[in-house]
């Protein structure tokens, strides 16, 4: 069988937007408006959250403030939604349009997040002369920041800064906090750059550093302003500079939280053709080395095409493989828990994209590979809904029970793709999710959900994401001992590695998971080297919102 689930680790990022020319330092300045366009359904809320009140502030949440126009501007709301997830660790947002803001706005919120994906998009004035009145922290990404430093002469000595263009080296390095953090090198959209920057005045968060090894400001901050000078949404990945954004959303939103590093070990495509003696041996180590862990389960295995056993299909469940089911309880019994990981993690009898069998394939979503052998996302399934997903969801239910296993409370998408009906399935049924998130036009703008529009993304630390779930981190991926689909080997160095870079979010997570076919050996090598990190691994249960 395909080593198949890490094959889909990591679902697409959004790219970056396209390269524009740099500004001139002299932008024009920027008149107001006062026509807007009417704001995304009740201001796109945060899941759980209340609607921001009319009257009186209360200073609470998050504000995300997007860009909507131009060829690309479904981009805008796609970061806007990455913004969001992350904003979700401290709390409730809302978010809308820039175009719709109007003045006074931001003192409702605790903080304003700003994501300048369009250039020259028109700013309203009144959000220029509330950012600069400096009554509530805010963050602003990548463009436009011409238009406010246009609004306020002053800018310069008021800051201690002022931008110059954009740098478009190739820059594979952004150094924050002491540690290098990747960046795709070939993303060309330009990296903000200065023409003065007073450090009496202004601090420098993070340095690009480009591959002759000079530096220039990536964020910096100065009074309620923190600008980061490009798109950190875009091509990220899980050793990424996204995740100094990830911890700077600590000191706008959370700056008295205390470090903490905690680490998460999930045993993955766990179905009834497992090898009860690997899961054995999986439990034992794991119990030894006193690790909490999960199991993703799905509990019926389906070859529909008899690619495993020659050419004559198969479709057995949990309950006709008691040792297996035997195998699980052991597993409980030293320290995992089991989670739902669909129903036959495959879909129909075609290939999705390999085989049209259990764990090589997407249950949720197809997926073809194409001919330069990349994975293709295709959009949902035939006949999806949300009532198609809640019925697969019960037929995995009744599985567990007719083996007489408890009915996980954890849900995990097969291969970490799905429709956002799926999603609302999942959000219904169950408490939390544990995996990575596909997000869809027109989330927050309203109307009809684009599903050939999308990013995915994987957090740091748990998140409360647009679909409404409660979702546990997964983030450094997953052992790989051969290279697939374009994708290089993985090994325990590799994964620890980006424990290691992780460790630049102070409040945040090493989780990774593992497949009992490749034995005990690599599991012992990562486990003990995200230890000597200084992680502490904990029971996926034990992770809540907020904390």
């Amino acid at each position: 069988m395909l080593p198949a689930e890490g094959r889909f680790a990591s679902p697409p990022a959004p790219p970056a937007p396209p390269r524009t020319p740099p500004p001139r330092r002299a932008a024009r300045p920027v008149p107001g408006t006062n026509q807007r366009p009417p704001a995304a359904p009740d201001g796109a809320t945060g899941p759980g959250a209340a609607p921001a009140p009319s009257g009186q502030a209360t200073g609470t949440g998050t504000l995300i403030l997007y860009d909507t126009t131009g060829a690309w501007g479904w981009l805008g709301e796609q970061y806007a939604m990455q913004a969001a997830n992350l904003a979700s660790r401290f709390g409730t947002w809302q978010a809308r349009p820039v175009s719709s803001y109007t003045a006074g706005q931001m003192s409702a919120y605790a903080a304003v997040v700003y994501v300048g994906s369009t250039y020259d998009e028109q700013v309203p004035t009144a959000f220029l002369t509330d950012v600069l009145a400096g009554s509530r922290p805010v963050v602003w990404m990548y463009n436009n920041i011409w238009q406010l430093t246009s609004q306020a002469p002053t800018f310069p000595t008021t800051y201690g800064w002022n931008w110059s263009g954009f740098d478009t080296s190739a820059i594979g390095t952004v150094s924050y906090k002491g540690t290098d953090l990747t960046r795709y090198a070939a993303n060309a959209a330009g990296i903000m750059n200065y023409a003065s920057v007073d450090t009496t005045r202004a601090t420098v968060l993070a340095e690009a550093v480009r591959g002759d090894g000079t530096r220039f400001p990536w964020a910096l901050r100065s009074g309620n302003l923190t600008y980061i000078g490009e798109i950190p949404f875009a091509y990220a990945d899980m050793t990424d500079r996204y995740l100094a954004v990830a911890d700077m959303l600590f000191d706008v939103l959370a700056p008295q939280t205390a470090a903490r590093h905690r680490g998460l070990v999930r045993v993955e495509d766990v179905g009834p053709d497992a090898d009860p003696a690997e899961l054995h041996a999986i439990a034992d180590y794991l119990s030894s080395a006193q690790v909490p862990f999960s199991v993703a389960v799905y509990p019926r295995y389906v070859d529909a095409n008899g690619t495993y056993n020659n050419g004559v299909p198969q479709d057995y469940t949990l309950a006709s493989r008691p040792a297996v089911v035997s195998a699980l309880k052991y597993m409980t019994q030293r320290g995992g828990t089991l989670i739902m990981h669909g129903w036959t993690h495959q879909f129909s009898n075609v290939a999705n994209p390999y085989s049209g069998a259990s764990a090589d394939d997407f249950e949720f979503f197809r997926a073809h590979v194409d001919a330069q052998d990349y994975v293709v996302y295709d959009g949902p399934v035939p006949g999806d809904s949300q009532t198609w997903a809640t019925d697969r969801m019960n037929g995995s239910a009744a599985a567990f029970t007719a083996a007489g296993l408890p009915v996980p409370t954890t849900f995990e998408f097969p291969h970490y793709a799905a429709s956002a009906p799926d999603y609302a399935a999942a959000r219904a049924k169950f408490p939390r999710r544990y995996d990575r998130g596909l997000y869809f036009r027109n989330q927050l703008a309203g109307g009809a959900v684009d599903h050939t529009k999308y990013g995915g993304q994987f957090f740091p630390y748990p998140v409360t994401d647009v679909h409404g779930s409660f979702v546990i981190p997964e983030n450094i991926g997953n052992i790989e001992p051969e290279p697939f689909n374009n994708h290089p080997a993985r090994l325990p160095a590799e994964l620890i590695d980006a424990a290691r870079r992780n460790l630049v979010v102070r409040d945040g997570f090493a989780s990774m998971f593992y497949h009992p076919y490749l034995g005990v050996d690599y599991l012992r090598q990562t486990v003990e080297g995200v230890r000597a990190l200084g992680y502490t691994f904990v029971a996926a249960g034990s992770v809540v919102a907020g904390g």
